[in-house]
């Protein structure tokens, strides 16, 4: 069977991408290793249009239903190996098997980006985490570090500041590049203490975390904290190395469209926080993959 469009993503911009395919009677087919992404992890959402407060899984749960409502095949739990074009025809493989298409959207979102040391992968669950709405309530009166001192690490402190004990935010730069008022309300807790200009070199323990070792940049000097968690906040990536062929990337690794989600290959379109738009917002990604079902449609009907 050839789809007209083939989905590849789960999160906002895959499920609007979805839902406007469907509408306009594209005979679509979305592929996702798991529905929502990052923002499953958000314990609130207040800056989702008409919805006051609502939380990350309520919001995911709210779209799949409403995407569930139309006609379109969907396949969860697989994930995307390899990208590739015959012709006119896309070849989208998955764990399991082939599937074809005319028309293509990439919205896979990105995942969070690791330190590459010492004892980050041997302690993962066993101290060392990526979420704090999942995991700061098993931290409670403990000493725990946050590794990032940007929006992502802060707000990730925040999240511990009604658990932990103290809490030892470590930025890499000389300067915490964070919103202004974000910082302000962490350092008001009085849990909180910031040290910049750092690198984090060995994550510590038996069976479980017992401390960190990092090196203040400026002297040289290895310093070690003893703690007992240890939450990576260093950003997110996007991994597109499926479809590396058929796509320009920027300087961080993000797919290059145009203002029309078009990638540099016909039929292949992008949506979301994996593209270089500037903002990394979930409406934003929603409405990314609006414009690119429809760019898609375009596509078909000019074919």
């Amino acid at each position: 069977m050839i789809y007209d469009l083939i989905i590849i993503g789960g999160g906002p911009a895959g499920i609007a991408a979805g839902i406007y395919a469907a509408r306009k009677k594209l005979k679509t087919f979305l592929i996702t290793k798991e529905w929502g992404g990052q923002i499953t992890k958000a314990s609130k959402i207040q800056n989702w249009p008409g919805t006051k407060t609502i939380s990350g899984m309520g919001l995911i749960g709210a779209m799949t239903e409403h995407l569930k409502e139309y006609d379109i095949e969907i396949r969860k739990g697989e994930e995307v190996i390899n990208l590739e074009k015959k012709g006119e025809i896309f070849l989208v493989r998955d764990n399991d098997k082939q599937h074809e298409a005319k028309a293509v959207i990439i919205a896979t979102g990105k995942i969070p980006r690791t330190l590459n040391i010492p004892g980050e992968e041997k302690f993962k669950g066993k101290g060392v985490c990526v979420c704090s709405t999942c995991d700061a309530p098993m931290y409670k009166d403990k000493e725990v570090a946050v590794i990032g001192g940007g929006n992502a690490g802060c707000s990730t402190a925040l999240d511990l500041v009604k658990y932990a004990k103290k809490i030892y935010v470590l930025e890499f730069f000389e300067e915490m590049k964070v919103d202004p008022l974000l910082k302000d309300n962490l350092l008001k807790t009085g849990k909180v203490e910031c040290h910049t200009n750092v690198s984090v070199k060995e994550i510590k323990g038996d069976k479980f975390v017992k401390s960190l070792i990092y090196e203040d940049r400026k002297t040289g000097k290895d310093h070690e904290l003893k703690i007992e968690g240890v939450f990576i906040a260093v950003g997110m990536m996007a991994k597109v190395d499926f479809a590396a062929k058929l796509v320009d990337l920027n300087n961080i690794g993000e797919i290059v469209i145009d203002k029309d989600n078009y990638t540099k290959t016909p039929g292949l379109f992008a949506a979301g926080d994996i593209t270089d738009i500037k903002y990394e917002q979930i409406v934003i990604a929603a409405g990314e993959g609006a414009k690119a079902a429809l760019a898609a449609t375009d596509y078909r009907r000019k074919k």
